[in-house]
């Protein structure tokens, strides 16, 4: 920690200087938990219908049609589990990174060694790492949203949603 950043202030003083200028850092640290958790529910809920329609393979194995189906469906699902497993690990390192920059901040406060190039990088890698996983997060909305319009294509409309003009007609059953 540089010493004008603490402002030279001995003991206390410092300690209590270092923890209001953690005190950033952990605000972004919750907010990323949160995501982390938006993150984590998702992929559950993919993985949910991953099973779903792999038990439903068994049952309508002799529908070669609806398999079909099942199988396109597991694809996009496949796709949606690596992208917010992505996302989750680039999030995650991002918030290893943001605590390593809080206890950085602590130990260059309390050590009264110039930590301020490590505290920078490693911020820099934090955000990168966010960056990296709020893309991988936007793909798959990307992916499930483009599924979801596909499909959406194929269904009937009901009369909450009338089907737009311009919009293919459900195959015939």
């Amino acid at each position: 920690m540089q010493p004008e950043l603490l402002g030279d202030q001995p003991g206390i003083g410092g300690l209590v200087r270092a923890i209001q200028l953690a005190l950033a850092p952990v605000f972004l640290l919750s907010g990323i938990g949160a995501f982390l958790a938006v993150l984590t529910n998702r992929l559950a809920r993919v993985i949910d219908r991953a099973r779903t329609l792999e038990e439903r393979l068994v049952v309508d194995e002799d529908d070669e049609a609806i398999r079909a189906r099942h199988l396109d469906e597991l694809d996009f699902l496949r796709l949606r589990i690596r992208l917010a497993h992505r996302a989750i690990t680039f999030c995650t390192y991002s918030a290893l990174l943001v605590a390593g920059v809080v206890a950085t901040l602590f130990l260059g406060a309390v050590a009264h060694v110039d930590l301020a190039r490590v505290v920078a990088a490693a911020f820099v890698l934090a955000m990168t790492a966010l960056i990296a996983g709020l893309t991988s997060f936007l793909r798959e909305i990307h992916v499930a949203t483009r599924h979801f319009q596909l499909v959406g294509a194929v269904l009937p409309a009901s009369p909450r949603h009338p089907r737009p003009a311009d919009a293919p007609a459900p195959p015939q059953r």
